[in-house]
């Protein structure tokens, strides 16, 4: 079932969701499902599968120098999203990029989705590689979010690249697209980026998740200008509960946000990364409950593969 679906038909209560990171290669996937098994029980309608582009990494060459080379450390997102809506029955979201994919490997992959009853796809532009400064478009690739959005709602018209396929056998696939409450960290103002927003949902985007954030009021605000300019597709929140103190300087700098002064001084005050995560989960308690208050359709989560914590605040809410 589509996201959108679930929304509507959920009448207004709150669901719970949540986002996870495949194990990296070499991994068992089993060390995935212990984290996924104990946020089952609070009846998640769809779980979000990242999905990340390649590295580069430099290995030996036996000679005394440094070869540079090109590797996914990742397992592909399709085939995690699969496994998981077979053992636990629930919808999968894979998140599809712009960056270090083809137009045809998008598209082949989109197959895959079609052909595996996946019916919801996240469309992200992906940041820029670990040895890049800034995000550069894969040759064959798309540059923005909005043309990947545009290229899915293609496929659900029957339209595939390069006019190859007549069929009368479309996609339907339900499009999320990403928000940022307090703006992309590229973006020259907020209202520069709500109208790269509205760009996306204009392609055929059907609801927006938004990166995380702290402060609620930026939140509201989001939504209120979104509306304003005519987006008026469902918004979900996404939160991110603090669990080490090193997130007081990474959080930030990574997705270019604020923490709220008395969040950062309960972290200072810890003296102990499990007194940090009991801070985040109390933290994230108060600001889920406000945003349950609003009315927002969905809480959703990044798990960042550990679910302990999300297990704690889902606890406290459903």
């Amino acid at each position: 079932m589509k996201v959108t679906d679930h929304i509507k038909n959920a009448n207004g209560k709150t669901m719970f969701s949540f986002e996870l990171v495949p194990p990296r290669k070499g991994k068992n996937i089993q060390e995935l499902y212990d984290n996924i098994d104990p946020l089952m029980e609070f009846d998640p309608p769809f779980i979000d599968v990242t999905t990340s582009r390649e590295e580069v990494i430099y290995v030996d060459n036996g000679g005394g120098g440094l070869d540079k080379r090109t590797t996914r450390m990742r397992p592909g997102t399709v085939g995690i999203c699969a496994s998981i809506k077979h053992k636990y029955n629930v919808d999968t979201i894979p998140h599809v990029l712009c960056g270090g994919f083809t137009q045809e490997e998008t598209e082949y992959m989109l197959v895959d989705c079609h052909y595996l009853g996946i019916d919801t796809i996240v469309a992200l532009r992906g940041d820029a590689t670990n040895a890049e400064k800034y995000f550069k478009p894969t040759e064959g690739g798309h540059a923005y979010a909005s043309e990947l959005v545009a290229q899915i709602a293609a496929m659900n018209q029957g339209k595939f690249l390069h006019q190859v396929v007549a069929t009368e056998a479309k996609s339907d696939f339900c499009i999320g697209v990403a928000g940022y409450p307090e703006k992309h960290l590229e973006a020259p103002s907020i209202d520069a980026d709500l109208r790269r927003l509205k760009d996306k949902v204009d392609a055929g985007a059907d609801y927006v998740v938004t990166q995380m954030f702290f402060d609620n009021q930026r939140y509201f605000e989001f939504v209120e200008k979104a509306k304003a300019i005519g987006i008026t597709v469902p918004i979900i929140p996404g939160i991110k509960p603090v669990a080490v103190k090193r997130h007081l300087q990474l959080l930030p700098q990574v997705f270019s946000l604020d923490m709220p002064d008395d969040l950062v001084k309960a972290v200072d005050a810890c003296k102990t990364n499990a007194e940090v995560r009991q801070v985040g989960v109390e933290f994230a308690i108060q600001q889920s409950k406000e945003l349950l208050e609003y009315g927002v359709p969905v809480l959703h989560y990044y798990s960042m593969g550990k679910s302990d914590n999300i297990k704690n605040i889902a606890a406290a809410l459903f």
